[in-house]
């Protein structure tokens, strides 16, 4: 770990021994876990600007609300969210995934989609839901790129959030050190995975209207700075790559953040480098980091035996947020 990274607390995951290295980790429930099975109905939130996000609820009707913000290009059938949604159902409380524009499977209908700094559908979405009466008390879980949503919104809110604690996992706090992290070594993996199904979204979307931007420069993207650079700052109202990395990423709102906030990250995260993880001065008295030597990126994977993993994440959240919700 750099110098001046120092963490807040020391996490108390430990890897298994056939489970160490944090691409392995990474990789671990999206190549061999199965989504948890568990009913969800979906509900169509219309939002101001005439487009729409799509909200997956677990079964319970009433108790505390937990809400759940995905990865990107992730869904409520993500191993991560379904795990997640399970483990709030199990603790009696009600739970629901919001799916970024364009992530529930239908295109949104604006040309805009949704982007790392993007929280006023989050807002919105949030006041739909407390106007409604009926939530006594509400978290909120993010996951990477969700996670970053979410900490920029709680530091834009402050002592205004109207909820009662949050955690975020692997988040990009600084989104240009993880648009270069992503350009080295192995980590072009998962580059290489998501610019193709970005494109590959992308070319969906407008395959029957006008595009807004250079599709064909967009369809030559081969990282995140190209792609970024051709398709989310244009389409989102950022001069450029630079100025939307700038603008959204989350570490310059931390010390804003006026809500219990458990923020969990591993040194070995290959979407990110050591310098990413933020100093003990950069974070506010209310949010808690805890750092691990492993875990990978949306990993944390544990159990002594291969063939009978679990899932650490899916007991260190529910944990923390009982401490607020029951």
């Amino acid at each position: 770990m750099s110098a001046g990274a120092a963490p807040t607390t020391r996490s108390d995951f430990r890897a298994p021994w056939w489970l160490r290295s944090g691409h392995l980790q990474t990789l671990y429930a999206p190549l061999f876990r199965r989504a948890p099975a568990l009913e969800l109905t979906r509900e169509r939130i219309e939002l101001e600007d005439g487009d729409f996000v799509d909200l997956d609820w677990t079964p319970r009707s009433e108790g505390p609300l937990v809400l759940v913000l995905h990865g990107l290009e992730g869904s409520s059938d993500s191993p991560y969210a379904r795990g997640i949604l399970r483990a709030i159902h199990a603790r009696r409380w009600r739970g629901v995934l919001m799916h970024f524009r364009g992530c529930s499977g239908e295109p949104n209908r604006l040309p805009r989609t949704y982007h790392s700094g993007d929280t006023g559908d989050l807002t919105e979405v949030v006041e739909t839901l407390r106007a409604r009466g009926d939530i006594p008390v509400m978290a909120a879980v993010g996951y990477s790129l969700g996670g970053n949503v979410l900490l920029k919104w709680l530091g834009e809110r402050g002592a205004g959030a109207p909820i009662a604690a949050a955690a975020a996992v692997s988040v990009p706090y600084t989104l240009s050190r993880a648009a270069d992290r992503l350009t080295s070594g192995l980590s072009r993996i998962y580059q290489r995975r998501l610019i193709g199904e970005l494109r590959r979204k992308l070319g969906r979307k407008f395959a029957h209207t006008a595009s807004p931007i250079d599709l064909a420069r967009a369809q030559r993207s081969r990282d995140f700075w190209e792609f970024d650079d051709a398709v989310t700052a244009p389409l989102h109202g950022f001069r450029d790559v630079h100025d939307y990395y700038a603008r959204a990423s989350s570490r310059q709102y931390l010390q804003r953040i006026r809500v219990p906030t458990l923020m969990l990250h591993a040194e070995d995260d290959p979407f990110m480098t050591p310098d990413a993880v933020p100093r003990r001065e950069e974070l506010s008295p209310s949010a808690r980091l805890e750092l691990s030597a492993h875990g990978g990126h949306v990993g944390f994977v544990h159990g002594s035996l291969p063939w009978r993993p679990r899932y650490w994440l899916e007991e260190r959240i529910p944990a923390f947020l009982a401490t607020h919700l029951d």
